[in-house]
């Protein structure tokens, strides 16, 4: 797991959040939303930030932390320009989609659910990703990367490196 950081907002984040719970606040289940659109804008949802949506939409903390919390498109975790997934569904894992994540986070330095301290790739372990035909299926920002061994993996971060 990443370490948690406090996060200090800046007069213009506070300004972009609240014209976003500005557009919602006077609507009927407006915690959804306003989440998802932070979420986009910040890119992840702090609980500094929790606590301005809180704030702004006049309910408490628990209640934005516990929407937060339970859906799973949420995270409270920031995420890095390049998003790593490599899928341990049944299909993956038993082609060695874990020794793909273990290579993985041996190149990164990082272990699964991490970040590099850069920012720039985020490591996650996630369940059946639908390409159980491709096993074992790694995902970055969504591009697929299926049929891989564990010498692959290099070669997908060292594809991401060279764009920085």
């Amino acid at each position: 797991m990443s370490k948690t950081r406090k996060v200090t907002l800046t007069d213009q984040q506070l300004a972009e959040i609240n014209k976003i719970i500005d557009k919602y606040k006077d609507t009927q289940g407006a915690l959804i939303p306003v989440l998802h659109e932070v979420q986009e804008y910040f890119g992840y949802l702090p609980l500094e930030v929790e606590q301005v949506i809180a704030d702004g939409l006049k309910v408490s903390l628990a209640e934005v932390y516990g929407v937060v919390s339970f859906y799973t498109q949420f995270t409270i975790q920031p995420k890095g320009k390049y998003n790593i997934s490599v899928c341990l569904g049944t299909a993956c894992y038993v082609k060695g989609s874990g020794k793909i994540l273990e290579k993985l986070e041996s190149i990164l330095g990082i272990k699964s659910g991490g970040l590099t301290d850069d920012g720039v790739f985020g490591l996650e372990a996630c369940r059946c990703v639908g390409a159980c035909g491709l096993a074992p299926v790694v995902m970055v920002n969504g591009e697929v990367y299926g049929r891989l061994i564990q010498a692959d993996a290099q070669g997908i971060v060292d594809k991401y490196k060279a764009m920085e």
